[in-house]
C-alpha cells in the first residue's frame, strides 16, 4: 500500500483511504469494465459533480479500461482500488485540465442530451484554450482557472472482459460494425414475436451505430455508401414498426429521405403510401401506390387490397360527416296533422 501511494504521489496524486474495501486487487487488463460512484470537489470543499445526485438520480460511472477515456487520471486511480473501497484522490492540475469537458458530457448524459453537445467542432485541447462557453458557470470558471481537484471514488464493481455487453459509446468502430448484424437479427426476431416496441428500439440502435460511423466519412465516398446500404434495410424495418404504432408522419419523413436518395426503392414507396393513406392524404397515397405498381407489378393484389381499404375508409368518413351535418343545414319539419273544429 505504501509503495502504491508513493507511486501516485510521484505522479501528483495524493490518496486518502476512507474505506478499505474487500478482496484482492484486480488486474484491470484492457477491456475490463469498472463501475464506480464519484464526487468531484474543489480543494475548498465545493462540490462540482456527484454521480449519486446528478440529473436528479443516482447513476454510477462506467469505464472500460484501455479505451483512452478523456480523463486518464480516473483510469490511473481506480487501478489502485479494491471492490467496495472508498478513497479520496487530490490530483494536480496537469491531471484535471480536461475535467470541464468531461463534466459537460456527463451532465449532458444525465439530462438525456447528446454527450458531445457543444464539443463537435473543437478538439479538447483547442477548446480549453478558446473562450467557448460550456453552458455551466462553474465549468466555465474552472476552464478559465485550471486547478487541482479532489475525486472521492467508491469502487462498486469490476467486470472482466467478455463478461458484459459493451455500451455502444465504448466500442471501437470495428466493434460497432460487427454488432449491427446481431442487432438487426435480434430486431427481426422480436418483430416476428409481435414485440414491436422492443424491435423498434433494436432497429433504432442499429441505425444509430451506423450513423455514428457514417458521420466520420464524406457523403458519397465508398465507405459512406456501403454504410448507407446497411442503414437502409434497418430504416425500412424501423418504419414498418412505426407504421404499426401509428407514427405515420415519421414514416412519411423517413421514407421521403430514402426515396430522395434511392428513387426506385419500392419498399419506401409502399410504406409511404400506407402512411399517407392512414392520414387521409388520398392524392399522395394513390401516386405512391401507382409508383409501387410501376416498379413491381407483382405487388398488384396487395396494392389493390390497400386501395380498397383506403376507399372504404374514405366512404365511411364521408357518410359519418354527412350524418353529422345533416341536421345543421336542412331540417325536415314533421308533417302537419289535420284538426277539426
Amino acid at each position: 500500500m505504501e509503495e502504491e501511494a508513493r507511486k501516485l504521489l510521484e505522479e501528483g496524486i495524493r490518496k486518502k483511504l476512507v474505506n478499505p474495501g474487500r478482496g484482492e486487487l484486480s488486474t484491470f487488463s484492457n477491456g475490463t469494465k469498472v463501475v464506480f460512484h464519484y464526487r468531484t470537489s474543489l480543494c475548498d470543499g465545493n462540490v462540482l459533480d456527484d454521480s449519486r445526485t446528478m440529473g436528479g438520480h443516482s447513476k454510477p460511472m462506467e469505464l472500460i479500461m484501455g479505451k483512452k477515456f478523456k480523463l486518464a487520471v480516473w483510469e490511473t486511480v481506480v487501478t489502485t482500488m479494491r471492490q467496495g473501497e472508498i478513497s479520496e484522490y487530490t490530483c494536480d492540475t496537469k491531471h484535471t485540465a480536461l475535467y470541464p469537458l468531461v463534466s459537460q458530457s456527463l451532465r449532458n448524459i444525465s439530462a438525456g442530451k447528446d454527450p458531445l453537445e457543444g464539443q463537435r467542432h473543437c478538439c479538447g485541447i483547442a477548446q480549453i484554450h478558446s473562450h467557448h462557453s460550456l453552458g455551466h458557470k462553474d465549468l466555465d470558471h474552472l476552464q478559465a482557472n485550471p486547478q487541482p481537484l479532489v475525486f472521492t471514488i467508491e469502487l462498486l464493481e469490476v467486470l472482466s472482459p467478455g463478461s458484459f455487453q459493451l455500451d455502444v459509446w465504448a466500442m471501437t468502430d470495428k466493434e460497432k460494425l460487427d454488432l449491427v448484424p446481431q442487432i438487426h437479427e435480434e430486431g427481426n426476431k422480436l418483430f416476428k414475436q409481435g414485440q414491436i416496441k422492443e424491435a423498434t428500439e433494436k432497429y433504432y440502435n442499429g441505425i444509430a451505430c451506423l450513423k455514428n460511423l457514417q458521420m466520420k466519412e464524406h457523403p458519397g465516398d465508398e465507405v459512406w455508401v456501403k454504410l448507407d446500404g446497411m442503414i437502409t434495410p434497418l430504416l425500412l424495418n424501423y418504419c414498418q414498426c412505426q407504421l404499426l404504432q401509428g407514427q405515420y408522419y415519421e414514416v412519411i419523413e423517413h421514407c421521403s429521405s430514402l426515396i430522395f436518395k434511392y428513387e426506385n426503392n419500392v419498399k419506401a414507396f409502399y410504406k409511404r403510401a400506407q402512411a399517407h393513406a392512414a392520414v387521409w392524404n388520398e392524392t399522395e397515397a394513390r401516386a405512391d401506390f401507382a409508383k409501387v405498381l410501376d416498379l413491381d407489378p407483382s405487388l398488384g393484389p396487395s396494392v389493390a387490397k390497400q386501395l380498397r381499404a383506403m376507399e372504404d375508409k374514405i366512404r365511411s368518413k364521408e357518410r359519418e360527416e354527412k350524418g353529422r351535418y345533416k341536421g345543421l343545414f336542412g331540417y325536415d319539419a314533421p308533417p302537419a296533422t289535420a284538426t277539426t273544429g
